[in-house]
């Protein structure tokens, strides 16, 4: 939807748009991340919605010129809410033919393609597997195709600042960034002020820094002069609720909640972690805020990071472990632990793809059969789910909420594509936040102090930091002797603590918020969802009901235990949809605790929902 304006410069008229997506691909080594991030940044402080893709290669240096070393990184921005990255990009930047051979078959009828043409030369095209040129043949036919030599141009650029060939070369892709900034109508200052900080302050290279500027200033007139673009392109800002935003990542936006949940419960953080993708970048941020109290520990592998974090709860703090699949395979008996002794703890898990090392850069939902019911015996663990970057933030400190309240570990449920994306983020403000009330048993509990002695609310049993006078007792593996937490081989025992975990856990659901259904509650179809499938959901729903489909979507929070009312909704709607990013694990959950048939949607190609994938399938189920 668009609509043309005043031409500028009388050479190429001036479209306005409402949303646009453009995606930057390239080889691993030309920066396509650093540009995406900029593209980003700067819409961000035009004030656009905007929902972002960033999608890299697992290899820390994939062959250059190959397929499998192709990075991208998308990004839509608009002028109205949106919730996802967009399906198709209308511009396409490839800086060699395997970017153009990897994502020319997502770009929409009549986009525009920009080709840094240099590039297309018999080596490179045979590294992509090209048996033809495409810029020669008609295999581009149906596109705008922008023909850019961008290296020559870079060079150019370039040829007097001193610097050698290779590292003119990494200059081109703020060239081509220059080129967009110039097509949708981009200022320059705020990338200008982002290099001469990164090179010229913190990493004293300010030369560096000079040569990207004049890059990005020669990409953006080189457009202006050429005349290379019929039309360009304006994208107003989105009307978004009055507040103070920010760009923000799921990762980050994770770590903040974290810290918050530090403060409002006037508990200590601290986290024992082992760098795996994609979670590593908690570690990282985390490790940051030492001024905020925050205890950061990278142990020697995952299974000594989780029990360190036990250890931090047992001394009382609030125990963290990073990590994502893989990990949660190792940590699963330390989880278990953590469950039989009923501490407080926050287990991430920020999925990827598997089985095994699987794709450790791509997305995945597959790891919910795992945290619920992938540890021995009848071990349950309250599970929380992010749905976008920003929710991060507010599930961190959740799961933080529930597990000082319930004296148990929780998981929080993340992904490779929440953890990377971002979106604009309005700050809370801190007195709109809840304090984390937390009871710590004390020397006047003394006595006879009776370490399983619970909370009739909560089941939770007393949280007694070692040291405090009076409040000697046992902790370890073995089962608990109910109230007094003696070991106990007694049967009856046994299952009366077995159903007393199991009841606690329960219990959550009635300290949760009821499950909201979007749209006619009534409606003949329902999309239920979980994690980051919500923006695909959305989208995907708001289309089907402007068409007149009688659909409704609601998406789960919590998902162990469940809502109270899910089990009412299910049952007011004929059709219930599913769709998820695995082989259909919430499906089996669903199907099997309510006895109601769902229809199962999946998705396991290492990326997410499209919008058009759900609605074609909601189409189908309605007929």
């Amino acid at each position: 939807m668009s609509n043309a304006s005043d031409s500028q410069g009388g050479e190429s008229r001036v479209e306005v748009l409402d949303q646009a997506v453009i995606r930057f691909a390239g080889d691993s080594g030309d920066g396509m991340q650093i540009t995406g991030n900029q593209f980003t940044t700067t819409s961000a402080i035009l004030g656009n919605d905007l929902a972002t893709f960033p999608d890299f290669p697992a290899e820390i240096r994939a062959p250059a010129g190959t397929v499998p070393g192709v990075s991208g990184f998308q990004v839509r921005i608009s002028s109205f809410d949106i919730h996802t990255p967009g399906d198709r990009p209308d511009v396409l930047v490839a800086m060699n033919p395997a970017a153009l051979k990897v994502n020319i078959k997502d770009l929409k009828p009549g986009g525009i393609v920009i080709i840094n043409t240099d590039s297309f030369t018999r080596g490179e095209l045979a590294k992509a597997k090209y048996e033809s040129n495409p810029l020669e043949d008609s295999s581009l036919d149906g596109y705008r195709v922008v023909q850019v030599k961008l290296t020559t141009l870079t060079k150019e650029t370039l040829k007097d600042s001193g610097l050698d060939q290779k590292t003119i070369l990494r200059c081109k892709n703020f060239f081509a960034l220059g080129i967009v900034y110039w097509l949708y109508h981009r200022p320059l200052e705020t990338t200008i002020r982002w290099l001469e900080k990164e090179f010229g302050e913190k990493k004293k290279r300010p030369e560096i820094a000079a040569a990207n500027v004049a890059c990005l200033k020669g990409g953006y007139n080189y457009a202006d002069i050429t005349g290379i673009f019929q039309t360009t392109y304006e994208v107003p800002k989105a009307k978004l609720p009055p507040g103070t935003y920010r760009n923000i990542q799921g990762n980050a936006a994770l770590s903040l909640g974290l810290v918050a949940a530090s403060k409002l419960s006037g508990l200590q953080l601290f986290l024992g972690s082992y760098p795996i993708t994609p979670a590593s970048d908690i570690l990282h941020q985390l490790s940051a805020y030492k001024n905020f109290g925050v205890i950061t520990f990278q142990a020697e592998d995952e299974i000594a990071a989780v029990c360190a974090a036990i250890g931090a709860s047992y001394a009382g703090c609030l125990g963290l472990t990073t990590t994502s699949g893989p990990g949660i395979a190792l940590k699963s008996e330390a989880m278990n632990l953590a469950v039989i002794v009923e501490l407080p703890l926050i287990i991430v898990n920020v999925q990827r793809g598997g089985p095994s090392t699987g794709l450790p850069t791509k997305t995945e939902q597959s790891d919910l059969l795992q945290v619920l019911y992938g540890r021995n015996g009848d071990s349950p663990i309250p599970v929380l789910a992010a749905s976008t970057p920003s929710n991060c933030f507010d599930c961190a400190v959740e799961a933080a909420r529930v597990a000082v309240k319930y004296m148990t570990p929780v998981v929080l449920l993340s992904d490779g594509y929440l953890a990377n994306g971002a979106e604009p983020w309005r700050l809370p403000k801190i007195e709109d936040l809840p304090e984390i009330p937390v009871r710590k048993a004390t020397a006047d509990d003394a006595g006879w102090f009776e370490p399983y002695l619970r909370d009739q609310e909560t089941l939770a049993r007393p949280w007694a930091v070692p040291g405090t006078p009076g409040l000697h007792h046992r902790v370890g593996g073995l089962e608990k002797a109910d109230v007094t937490g003696d070991v106990s081989y007694d049967p009856d025992n046994h299952e009366r603590m077995t159903w007393l975990r199991h009841n606690k856990v329960e219990g959550i659901a009635k300290d949760i918020a009821p499950l909201e259904v979007h749209g006619d509650e009534n409606a003949k179809l329902l999309v239920l969802g979980w994690g980051s499938t919500e923006g695909a959901i959305t989208g995907a729903v708001n289309r089907a009901q402007k068409k007149g489909l009688s659909v409704a979507r609601a998406h789960l929070r919590w998902i162990n235990p469940f809502p109270a009312n899910l089990e009412g909704i299910l049952k007011r709607h004929e059709i219930v949809l599913i769709p998820e990013m695995n082989t259909g694990q919430l499906s089996l959950i669903i199907q099997g605790k309510f006895v109601k048939k769902v229809e199962s949607l999946t998705k396991i190609k290492g990326q997410p929902f499209t919008t058009t994938e759900i609605l074609d399938r909601i189409e189908a189920l309605l007929g």
